[in-house]
């Protein structure tokens, strides 16, 4: 017999912004019922961030065998137990499962439904055998990997980041079509931890990132041994028994690469299916579920978060987005979501780390006689020198008045670096607010200190100043 309950807010979907959201909601006060049908947590703790970053750890370690000869240590080949790897991945995972357990959440009073859920209306699902009404529903389903419509590829017989992890042979070949982020981590990962990878693109890899940090990656994974392919058309994939046959054409001549393993990564698919969001009234399209600033929906008390919501498509815009629906429902401020310090991150080796506008959308905005761009090489830094990691630069990029508008890093730890331009931007600062910070020496953070400074250079050096100095000079101390 199926039953019908009420809640304050509903929420399907126990990814990160799903789980955010129930915490914060609960711990307020909300009467709160989560809906999951697969795994707590989502694609970034089990398919997703958590596990590509074990990887690349893996990988990173692997590495340091083969580079050791500048330190004075005799280099090796490692002998990498590819199957070790993945328990080592899967530790992680295990580790951090407890904070997006069932029974956590439940310890806050959530009520977490393990099921599929779909709209009954627009103020009612049903899910299993129970029938959830609330005052407000947010849907987080998150997303999955897209499928381009490749002649011949077979998606059963393909890999994606949803089973790749769970690959405990070493691919002797791995071909991967798509040169985003995913696609040239996995890239890298795979080369480094001892297979031959060929990555397939229609474009440069990494089209939103800037492409003279781009292409300072894009040496480091060819000398690794990466096989890239830009600019290539795929015309046919052909799977025999014993591996992959692809296709290509670049400038109108054809060729074939052949692997063992293929993995596909080329663009995120809104997981809508099964939610009869008809039913409910949500408009969406094959880029998500459309949503205002606000991220509500077409109908006003039903919000979308994360993936699904057709925005960037990052772990930490989930979380953001819990946040500005708590203020929405629970504190009923019309918080809005704004996107202008948004920090991303490839997390290969060197990373690639971005908040704000790149340089070409700077000058697209504000026109590129309003826009200055200064950068700063990791050469010149010491403790790049000292660890031997000089390879990499960092751009930022302000208004000709000095307010920044964006930052991009490539280099060790630019992940880590590019924080403080997140919270430049956050607080709407200025250039000279990082010239006056205190760096500790010698760090790689001093670069961004040092780039600030460059941005002074000219002014601070030129004859006007060396004439005021010395008219100064002239007064009594």
């Amino acid at each position: 017999m199926t039953t019908t309950e009420k809640f304050d807010l509903c929420i399907i979907g126990a990814g990160s912004a799903g789980l955010s959201l129930a915490a914060g909601a609960a711990q307020l006060g909300l009467k709160t019922a989560l809906i999951e049908k697969a795994e707590m947590g989502g694609d970034c703790l089990n398919t997703g961030c958590v596990p590509s970053k074990a990887l690349l750890q893996s990988a990173k370690v692997a590495q340091n065998f083969r580079k050791s000869a500048p330190f004075g240590i005799t280099p090796q080949e490692p002998d990498v137990n590819f199957s070790a790897v993945k328990d080592h991945v899967f530790s992680v995972i295990a580790a951090i499962e407890p904070h997006d357990s069932q029974e956590r959440f439940e310890g806050f009073g959530i009520d977490v439904i393990r099921d599929s859920a779909k709209f009954i209306d627009a103020h009612t699902v049903q899910t299993g055998d129970r029938k959830i009404k609330a005052r407000y529903f947010c849907i987080s389903t998150g997303s999955r990997a897209g499928i381009p419509p490749i002649q011949g590829l077979d998606p059963e017989k393909a890999f994606t980041n949803e089973n790749i992890f769970d690959l405990r042979d070493k691919p002797d070949h791995l071909i991967i079509i798509g040169g985003g982020p995913i696609g040239i981590e996995m890239a890298q990962a795979h080369q480094r931890l001892g297979s031959e990878v060929t990555v397939l693109d229609m474009g440069h890899i990494l089209m939103n990132d800037d492409p003279e940090l781009v292409d300072i990656l894009r040496t480091k994974i060819i000398e690794e041994g990466v096989n890239l392919h830009e600019k290539t058309n795929i015309k046919n994939v052909e799977h025999g028994a014993t591996g992959i046959k692809v296709t290509i054409e670049k400038d109108g001549a054809e060729s074939t690469v052949e692997g063992s393993h293929i993995l596909i990564a080329a663009g995120r698919t809104p997981n809508v299916d099964g939610l009869d969001l008809e039913k409910a009234g949500v408009n969406f399209d094959r880029r998500g579920i459309k949503v205002d600033a606000r991220l509500r929906t077409s109908k006003k008390h039903i919000f979308a978060a994360g993936d699904v919501s057709g925005g960037p498509q990052f772990t930490h815009v989930a979380g953001y987005h819990a946040g500005i629906i708590i203020r929405n429902i629970c504190f009923k401020m019309p918080a809005k979501v704004n996107y202008t310090a948004l920090p991303w991150v490839t997390y290969t080796d060197p990373e690639l780390a971005n908040v704000g506008l790149t340089e070409a959308a700077a000058i697209e905005k504000h026109g590129e006689k309003n826009v200055k761009t200064v950068s700063w090489h990791f050469d010149e830094n010491d403790r790049a020198q000292a660890e031997k990691r000089t390879e990499g630069m960092i751009k930022v990029t302000a208004t000709s008045k000095g307010k920044i508008l964006g930052a991009a890093i490539v280099g060790p730890g630019a992940g880590e670096l590019i924080g403080v331009w997140a919270l430049a931007l956050t607080k709407g600062m200025k250039i000279g607010d990082i010239t006056g910070m205190i760096a500790p020496y010698p760090t790689m953070g001093e670069i961004s200190k040092r780039a600030a400074g460059a941005w002074f250079t000219p002014s601070l050096f030129s004859d006007k100043t060396r004439s005021i100095v010395k008219l100064l000079q002239k007064l009594p101390f």
